[in-house]
């Protein structure tokens, strides 16, 4: 079984995080800049919301609002939902599909180690499926 933790392991560890401060504007730039879909809301060390394209869209553009003058905190998701490093890929792909949610912090006593999107999930399980493809028609048996 593919964990959380074994996902980090591959795709890395990076963390990209922005202030509850911040406006969203500089947290779309970062966004655009490392190629990511949510940014981890953090004040210190501590995990507060999370900030997705999904949030800019829909309260920001379609509220007529503008990114400069829009502060994280105004429009981050304060709600979050996240895993332990050991949960498998179809647990959070089972969390994620029943929370309607593309990202999944990965926490270990208070402490955030990584995030597993929607993308890392679907990966680790089509090379599962493959894997399983090659040994049916190598004739083995699983």
């Amino acid at each position: 079984m593919i964990t959380a933790q074994n996902i980090l392991e591959i795709k890395g560890k990076d963390i990209w995080t922005v202030s509850p401060e911040d406006t969203v504007y500089d947290a779309l730039r970062l966004m655009a800049r490392v190629d990511v879909g949510a940014l981890m809301v953090t004040e210190g060390d501590k995990l507060v919301g999370i900030i997705s394209e999904r949030d800019y869209a829909r309260k920001v553009i379609l509220l007529g609002k503008t990114s400069k003058e829009t502060l994280v905190k105004e429009i981050m998701t304060k709600k979050v939902i996240s895993i332990h490093p050991m949960q498998t890929c179809e647990e959070c792909m089972d969390i994620m599909t029943k929370n309607k949610i593309r990202h999944l912090p990965v926490m270990l006593n208070g402490k955030l180690l990584g995030v597993v999107s929607i993308g890392d999930v679907v990966k680790n399980i089509i090379y599962k499926q493959r894997e399983k493809i090659k040994d049916l028609s190598l004739g083995k048996v699983i």
